[in-house]
């Protein structure tokens, strides 16, 4: 399952009325444990078939950042509808995120 970069125009439709949990990343082009995180969520994302995977730019949305009370990158939601279920901080290896996303 590939990674979705969305903008806040899209989350609604892409995350909120998902349908389903949505792993929502938000990082920083110039983060380098950002670009880190980046293979670490494909891999993911091919495992966790159940689980849909997105990205937001901070630099492209800092509304949406604001929202989320998002202060550190890379931040992850593991959302589902409106409800935010985890905020993971920080890089996290394979492991860590598969376990996390077993809700």
């Amino acid at each position: 399952m590939e990674i979705k970069k969305i903008t806040g125009e899209h989350f609604q439709t892409e995350v909120t009325e998902a349908g389903m949990p949505v792993l929502v990343e938000f990082y920083s082009e110039s983060c380098s444990p950002c670009k880190a995180q980046l293979p670490v969520l494909e891999a993911a994302a091919g495992e966790a078939c159940d689980v849909k995977f997105c990205r937001v730019s901070v630099d492209d949305d800092p509304e949406l950042a604001l929202r989320f009370h998002v202060t550190v990158v890379p931040t992850m939601l593991i959302m589902n509808g409106e409800k935010i279920f985890r905020t993971i901080t920080g890089f996290q290896p394979l492991e860590d995120i598969l376990e996390y996303l077993e809700m």
